[in-house]
């Protein structure tokens, strides 16, 4: 769903349309996205239009970086003492 809304605003039918499952399943993610800050929903007329928000994974992005940093400079000090004994 997160692909689908990053390409631009869809229509709830047309979001449903892709996955092979009830409304109510699609109806529950969305909910999810939506509690999560991930999306927000937009009424025009008797269609509901549904658009990414992607600012909230900027946060989680960082998160990630700064774990990957950690990582690599734990596992290079690793791999650094590993050879040092090989020798």
């Amino acid at each position: 769903m997160i692909s689908q809304l990053a390409k631009g605003p869809a229509r709830f039918t047309d979001i449903a349309r892709t996955f092979d499952t009830t409304l109510n399943a699609v109806t529950k993610h969305l909910k999810l996205l939506e509690r999560a800050g991930l999306i927000e929903r937009r009424r025009q007329g008797r269609e509901v239009y549904i658009s990414l928000r992607a600012e909230p994974l900027g946060g989680a992005a960082a998160w990630l970086h700064d774990y990957e940093r950690f990582w690599n400079e734990h596992l290079d000090e690793f791999e650094q003492h590993f050879q040092d004994k090989k020798r």
